[in-house]
């Protein structure tokens, strides 16, 4: 199953209501990949840009974007971001089938 990296953000109002109710949110997350038949690999608070990160597994891009759609609806983050994960098999696999791909970069003479 692909493995998905989720960056979110509180709003300053979820905060606020984390401050004074603290709780701690993995098994809410875990509830929600689990509906889709997923799992929840890590779950960590973090200083900087984003206040947390997830590491998702899911059946497939629909099953992850429902969850993303579903959490990004529910009116408590400021932003919500999501990367496919790729395996260096993968990875490795894509760059053999680029060799492939003829590309021209725009403005190029057509050769």
């Amino acid at each position: 199953m692909p493995l998905y990296l989720s960056r979110f953000g509180y709003t300053p109002q979820t905060w606020a209501r984390m401050i004074g109710h603290p709780e701690d949110r993995t098994e809410a997350a875990r509830t929600y990949i689990e509906s889709v038949g997923g799992t929840l690999h890590g779950f960590w608070y973090a200083f900087g840009t984003h206040d947390g990160y997830t590491l998702w597994e899911a059946p497939d891009n629909v099953s992850m974007a429902a969850v993303a759609l579903a959490i990004s609806g529910g009116g408590a983050l400021s932003s919500f971001e999501t990367t496919v994960l790729l395996t260096v098999d993968e990875t490795l696999d894509a760059l053999r089938k680029a060799e492939r791909i003829a590309y021209r970069p725009p403005g190029a003479q057509r050769g």
